[in-house]
């Protein structure tokens, strides 16, 4: 009697589709699909950790912010100081792009230089002062690597930020765009000034 409930019972399983070996079967292969994404993530990641663009923006973000080369060229170049160290960023977007392929990552980062740019254009060595402790190229050194060790803290700190980010980035293109302005008219009273001083004398 047993038996007959049995097989009365597996073939009520296999009507629903829940055949325990089918079951396990699925299981099996939800695990083996899983463990390949897993490794094709660490493959990845490897890949990305051992490229010369990924050294590159390390030794960037050290000399940059940690030996304050990117402060020290933006006081003794004023104005273009800061528009030159920018060109310093293009490895980092291309990581973040074309490495990481993540456009929230990307507009974080191009979000980080932008505001760089804007304190570093505050005139009177004022904005020179400020990036001392405004160290975008260590900040998107930390997202970038955060993006390739898999670090769910920072992935979804980018990803939660990606819409306000991309307007902010709108807002500081405009920003810089008057600062420059403000900085040329500044550079120009200043000549003018001299340029009559000398004329008296």
């Amino acid at each position: 009697m047993s038996e007959i409930q049995n097989n009365r019972r597996q073939q009520a399983q296999k009507e629903l589709g829940l055949d325990n070996t089918e079951e396990q079967l699925q299981i099996e292969d939800a695990i083996q699909k899983e463990e390949q994404r897993q490794m094709k993530k660490q493959l990845r990641r490897m890949e990305i950790e051992q490229s010369s663009s990924y050294r590159t923006i390390q030794g960037i973000a050290k000399w940059m912010d940690k030996f304050f080369l990117d402060p020290l060229i933006g006081f003794f170049i004023p104005g273009f100081g800061d528009a030159l160290t920018s060109i310093f960023a293009v490895p980092f977007i291309y990581v973040a792009a074309c490495k990481v392929r993540s456009l929230p990552l990307t507009l974080a980062v191009i979000f980080n230089i932008l505001r760089d740019m804007a304190l570093g254009l505050i005139p009177f060595c004022i904005g020179d002062i400020i990036d001392v402790f405004n160290r975008a190229y260590l900040q998107n050194c930390k997202l970038i690597v955060g993006f390739v060790e898999d670090d769910q803290e920072v992935i979804s700190e980018v990803n939660r930020k990606a819409v306000w980010t991309g307007i902010m980035i709108i807002i500081f293109c405009v920003i810089i765009y008057y600062l420059v302005k403000f900085v040329v008219y500044i550079g120009s009273v200043i000549s003018d000034f001299f340029n009559g001083l000398f004329t008296v004398l």
